[in-house]
């Protein structure tokens, strides 16, 4: 099973990596997780991608590939993995099947976890945190009892900044834009599956495993 997840904020892909990671034994791997690692360890890649960023430049394709190669030759990858944050263009894309083609090691599907706008909406301009105990509600979905109060500990709760609807939109929009010449370069290749992102976890799930042909 090796899986490249896309999804727009919000729409629960990470949720179902949890649940696939769960029940199938396969690693998500997460090329912002391998920079924050790769820098913290000082590696050759992580040094070479540190004084990029400390110019104010986007790290090269070709490092941030250098990093999938070497997470993917370790042993928990041999069953497979999925891939996170990872291609987000066409061109990445492209280096990124030369690469998996010469470590043996092809995509098996893109998985697309689709959720329409206003739900999306909904679901990040709902959410608040308490000040308190960190405990998640969401307006629309997931209230509290109490308007601002947390039900566990009683603390305010707070949005975050980014999760305005101007924000937000703008970052759908982006992730759109961005986005469907990827979706474009996958379903020409045959390997794009989609399932609807709405509904509760498990139903979801339950497509996930059905778009993948899994147990």
């Amino acid at each position: 099973m090796r899986i490249v997840l896309l999804g727009a904020p919000g729409a629960g892909k990470g949720t179902q990596a949890k649940k696939l990671i769960e029940k199938y034994g396969i690693p998500q791997i997460s090329t912002g997780d391998l920079l924050r690692a790769a820098i913290a360890e000082g590696t050759a890649l992580g040094i070479e991608a540190k004084a990029y960023m400390h110019k104010g430049e986007l790290v090269p394709d070709e490092v941030v590939l250098g990093m999938v190669q070497e997470r993917l030759k370790q042993e928990d990858c041999k069953k497979g993995f999925i891939l996170d944050g990872f291609p987000r263009n066409t061109a990445q894309a492209e280096a990124l099947d030369r690469l998996l083609l010469e470590l043996g090691m092809p995509l098996g599907a893109v998985l697309s976890v689709d959720v329409p706008f206003e739900i999306l909406m909904k679901r990040l301009t709902g959410r608040r945190t308490c000040r308190g105990c960190g405990q998640m509600y969401n307006v629309f979905f997931s209230p509290s009892a109490v308007d601002n109060t947390c039900d566990k500990c009683g603390s305010g709760l707070y949005q975050r900044d980014d999760d305005t609807e101007e924000t937000i939109s703008k970052r759908l929009e982006v992730y759109k834009i961005k986005t469907a010449p990827l979706m474009d370069y996958f379903r020409t290749k045959g390997i794009l599956k989609r399932v609807s992102g709405d509904g509760s976890i498990d139903e979801i799930f339950s497509r996930v495993k059905a778009a993948m042909d899994l147990e």
